[in-house]
């Protein structure tokens, strides 16, 4: 957790309501359970002095993340928000199964609409930040920490980006590719060139590259070299055109297509699969790189990788210096339980649950939203 403890620095204050811009319907229950919004209404008529504490936890081993917008969502939209006690560990702490992440006190009809939100909030994010934690641990399995990427634009709804590159920031990524994923702590989207540039181009990689260092000489040129399906000769194209200006090469080869360096060299095939981008071709590229004097050009690879792919790759040693990742990254598979356990600070909860104080837990003090 050390790079996500340093990624963390600085960061004193807890993100408020400022930052999430919440959808006011929250407040008229418009995305709660309608079973939440009649106990409401029942415990304001029927039991209107009774104070429960609600806990928080999930199954896993797991990077928390999602409690600094929970929080924000409680000071915004509860009722009586500075009379709320809220305890609660922060984003980024690695947690276990079935610790207690998050407890709020109060009367119910104050926050228990919230409820299902909160569930969400922590799911999502907790998600993708464990997803990211585990796919940067895997880029290290060789020994060395190999910078991870964050391209998920495009695998789900845009309204999700500075969520969800929030929660990549928290898992350890090192950069995102756009500026709604780096809002939410005032960074910027980092990247260079998509297939459709050099389509425009008539597929000439080193047009398309020419024209990307006059627009943008500040940056790191890093070109995408598989357009044409022949990754080695058209970044050593790209290297003898730029030389030491060229910092890199992404491969994003299709999984249904075999690069036409094996289609030349036929005696290195029947032994593993071709396609896509695979350790073989990655060999092959370095080696050629490497042979005419552009050892100094890092290899990029993107295209379908999950932890399971890179540490593939990183056991058998092929010479990946940067990974970009998406999809994977975005799947739910941390759920999260919201329990009232305390009844007027006596234990009572539903059979198979009880109240789990957590020392590690810390006092939140009201904000303003």
């Amino acid at each position: 957790m050390k790079e996500i403890t340093q990624k963390l620095e600085g960061k004193i204050n807890r993100l408020t309501n400022k930052t999430f811009k919440f959808d006011e319907r929250i407040r008229e229950g418009w995305f709660s359970a309608v079973y939440f919004l009649k106990t409401k209404e029942i415990a304001e008529n029927k039991l209107p002095n009774n104070i429960v504490t609600m806990q928080f936890f999930q199954k896993d081993d797991a990077v928390l993340c999602g409690t600094d917008e929970a929080i924000a969502l409680l000071h915004t939209f509860a009722k009586d928000p500075e009379t709320l006690e809220i305890h609660s560990l922060k984003d980024g702490d690695k947690i276990s199964p079935f610790e207690t992440v998050l407890t709020i006190t109060g009367a119910y009809q104050q926050f228990g609409y919230l409820e299902g939100i909160i569930d969400g909030i922590l799911a999502r994010r907790t998600s993708v930040s464990t997803n990211v934690y585990n796919v940067v641990k895997a880029g290290r399995t060789s020994g060395e920490q190999k910078p991870v990427i964050f391209m998920g634009d495009r695998d789900d709804h845009y309204t999700q980006q500075a969520g969800d590159g929030y929660a990549a920031f928290i898992g350890g990524s090192t950069a995102q590719a756009t500026h709604a994923m780096n809002e939410w702590w005032g960074k910027k989207g980092m990247g260079t060139m998509p297939h459709a540039m050099i389509q425009m181009f008539r597929g000439d990689l080193v047009a398309a590259s020419r024209a990307y260092h006059e627009m943008y000489p500040d940056d790191d040129l890093v070109a995408l070299v598989d357009y044409n399906n022949d990754v080695i000769t058209d970044s050593l194209k790209v290297a003898h055109e730029f030389g030491r200006d060229l910092k890199g090469v992404r491969l994003d080869t299709s999984r249904t297509l075999v690069d036409k360096y094996f289609l030349r060299n036929h005696h290195v095939m029947g032994t593993f699969d071709p396609r896509g981008v695979n350790p073989e071709l990655i060999f092959a590229l370095r080696k050629a790189l490497d042979e005419e004097g552009f050892e100094y050009v890092k290899i990029m690879v993107s295209g379908g990788f999950t932890e399971d792919r890179i540490t593939e790759f990183e056991k058998n040693g092929v010479p990946v210096d940067m990974y970009g990742v998406g999809g994977s990254l975005l799947k739910i598979n941390i759920g999260f339980t919201g329990d009232n356990v305390l009844l007027n600070g006596i234990p009572e909860a539903k059979e198979g649950r009880r109240y789990r104080p957590n020392p590690r837990l810390e006092k939140v003090e009201f904000q303003e939203a």
